[in-house]
């Protein structure tokens, strides 16, 4: 079947993964069925098939369009260029906190998929590696040794993961004002007050909370 962006009275193949995405987000996997997505784009369950041959295509689009929106943009984050260590650092955190480079409603979802379907707790556990080994290769390229490397590596992460999956919900101001403390901990170093400066003007805010 088609598998470009024709548009029409069929819709699109982004439209209709878009839906899929929704669907997963706000309900969980069980909730991604081509009846009810048809129903809520407004088109024929027929026009479904110019797209994706299967269900089951379209939940290997979910899969790689979860990987694109968190493991690609985490792993980039770790090689950004930086002039320090805790401007690094500083680099994966900011990833961590806008939805378009990690997006964290995603990321819940697919855990709760993966306790339902082992393939897809096979592609998490994957991920999981791919981007611990990332922020491990980052650490150790600025001086850390293998083994402080990976527990920095994995307290970085298992915080962050465990954000997601308590669904904390947090200012952005509160988690800025932490961030300091939380480079120090991740490299044994603060961040200059002027890296801290540049990071919140990266949301749009002033030096100074």
């Amino acid at each position: 079947m088609a598998e470009g962006a024709e548009t029409g009275w069929r819709g699109s193949r982004e439209g209709w993964l878009e839906a899929a995405y929704g669907a997963l987000v706000s309900e969980g996997i069980d909730a991604v069925k081509i009846k009810p997505l048809a129903e809520g784009l407004k088109l024929s369950r027929t026009s479904f098939y110019w797209f994706f041959e299967t269900r089951a295509a379209l939940l290997d689009a979910l899969a790689e369009m979860w990987e694109a929106r968190t493991t690609t943009p985490l792993c980039a984050a770790t090689r950004a260029y930086a002039e320090s260590e805790t401007e690094a650092m500083l680099n994966v955190i900011g990833c961590f906190l806008r939805p378009e480079t990690f997006d964290a409603g995603l990321e819940f979802a697919m855990r709760g998929w993966g306790l339902k379907d082992p393939a897809i707790m096979a592609q998490i556990t994957a991920a999981d590696q791919r981007r611990l080994t990332a922020l491990s290769d980052m650490l150790e390229r600025w001086g850390h040794g293998p083994q402080d490397a990976d527990v920095r590596a994995r307290t970085i992460y298992l915080v962050q993961i465990g954000y997601i999956s308590m669904r904390a919900e947090e200012s952005l101001e509160t988690r800025l004002a932490r961030i300091p403390t939380y480079v120090e901990i991740y490299t044994g170093h603060p961040p200059a007050p002027r890296e801290i400066a540049r990071f919140r003007a990266r949301f749009g805010l002033s030096a100074e909370a």
